[in-house]
C-alpha cells in the first residue's frame, strides 16, 4: 500500500457513515468520504462546532451530502436517544467510524453516568454506541466499524479492580487504558462478529502523533504537552495525513477485520497507512472477553 493517500479512497456513493468527533481527524474523515460521494453524518455533542463542520465540509466539497447529529458520548442517555433517532429513520449503516476522545484531564472527571472521563467516553461511549447501531450495521453492505486506538496503548493496561479510576487517577496511564480498551473492543467485536454471523468487518487504526486541538482542549495550552503540540509542531503530522490510516481501514478493498492500522514511519508515529504493531496485551482473548462482559454491564447495552 505504497503512500496510499485520500486519491486512493474508492467512491463511497450509496453507502453511509457516522463519524464521531466534529474537529481533527473526524472533520477530516467526514470531509474525505463526503468528497468520494458517501452519504455522511458528523455527530458531536456541540452543536455550533458541528454546523461549522457541515458549512467548511460544503464549501470545500460542493454537493457534500452530509449533516450533523448531536452526540454526547459522555452520556449514556444522549447515545442511546442517538441511536433511537437513527434505528427509527433508517434501515441500514455501511460504516461507523469510532473517532471522538479525551485526553489527559490534568484532574479526574466524571461522565454523566459516573465514568471517569477518559475511559467513559474514549471507550465505554463508543461502545455503547457500536451496541445501539448493530442492528443497522447488520443490515449493512459490507460494514465496517473502525474503532480509534493510539500509539498511547502500547503502555496501556486494562485495571479490572479500579477501571474508573477512583483509587489513582493518573492522567496519561488512565488515557492508555482507555485506548487499549479500545484496540481489544475491536479485536472482540471482530470475533462476535465472524461467531456470530453479523456480517461486519471490525477494524482499528491509530493516526500517529498528529495535530489536532486534543492535547490543547485536555491538559491545556500551556501545559508541558499543549508547549510540545505548540513549539515543537513539526515532529506532529497534519491531522489530515493523520486521518490516513482510519480512512484505509473505512474504505480500501485490501482491508481484512481484525486488523490494525496506523502510519508506517519514525515509530508509527507519522507517514502513510501500514499495519501496525498489536500491543501484545491486546492480544489477550480472555481479557477482552472480560472487558466485554463488564462493559455491557456497565452500560446496560447489549449486543
Amino acid at each position: 500500500m505504497a503512500k496510499w493517500t485520500v486519491s486512493d479512497i474508492p467512491s463511497q456513493k450509496g453507502r453511509s457513515a457516522i463519524v464521531t468527533g466534529t474537529g481533527g481527524l473526524g472533520f477530516e474523515d467526514t470531509l474525505a468520504l463526503a468528497r468520494a460521494g458517501g452519504e455522511v453524518i458528523i455527530a458531536g455533542r456541540n452543536p455550533e462546532k458541528g454546523a461549522a463542520a457541515v458549512a467548511k465540509i460544503r464549501n470545500d466539497a460542493p454537493g457534500a451530502n452530509v449533516r450533523f447529529e448531536r452526540l454526547d458520548l459522555a452520556s449514556l442517555k444522549s447515545v442511546a436517544d442517538f441511536g433511537e433517532r437513527l434505528r427509527n429513520e433508517r434501515d441500514s449503516l455501511d460504516l461507523l467510524i469510532n473517532n471522538a476522545g479525551v485526553m489527559v484531564p490534568p484532574r479526574r472527571q466524571e461522565t454523566a453516568d459516573g465514568f471517569e472521563l477518559q475511559f467513559g467516553t474514549n471507550y465505554l461511549g463508543h461502545f455503547a454506541l457500536t451496541g445501539q447501531l448493530l442492528p443497522l450495521l447488520r443490515k449493512g453492505k459490507n460494514a465496517r466499524v473502525v474503532t480509534l486506538s493510539s500509539i498511547a496503548a502500547r503502555n496501556g493496561a486494562i485495571d479490572f479492580d479500579d477501571l474508573n479510576a477512583e483509587k489513582n487517577y493518573r492522567p496519561m496511564p488512565v488515557y492508555s487504558q482507555s485506548k487499549l480498551a479500545c484496540l481489544m473492543f475491536s479485536f472482540e467485536l471482530q470475533r462476535r462478529s465472524e461467531a456470530g454471523g453479523w456480517g461486519i468487518a471490525s477494524i482499528a487504526a491509530h493516526p500517529g502523533v498528529s495535530r489536532t486541538d486534543l492535547l490543547h482542549n485536555a491538559p491545556g495550552r500551556w501545559s508541558a504537552a499543549g508547549m510540545a503540540r505548540t513549539f515543537l509542531w513539526f515532529l506532529f503530522q497534519p491531522a489530515s495525513q493523520g486521518a490516513l490510516p482510519t480512512l484505509f481501514a473505512a474504505t480500501s478493498p485490501d482491508v481484512k477485520g481484525g486488523a490494525y492500522y496506523g502510519p508506517d514511519g519514525l515509530s508509527e508515529g507519522r507517514g502513510y497507512p501500514a499495519e501496525a504493531k498489536i500491543p501484545p496485551q491486546a492480544l489477550d482473548a480472555t481479557a477482552a472477553a472480560r472487558l466485554w462482559d463488564v462493559s455491557q454491564h456497565l452500560t446496560g447495552v447489549a449486543f
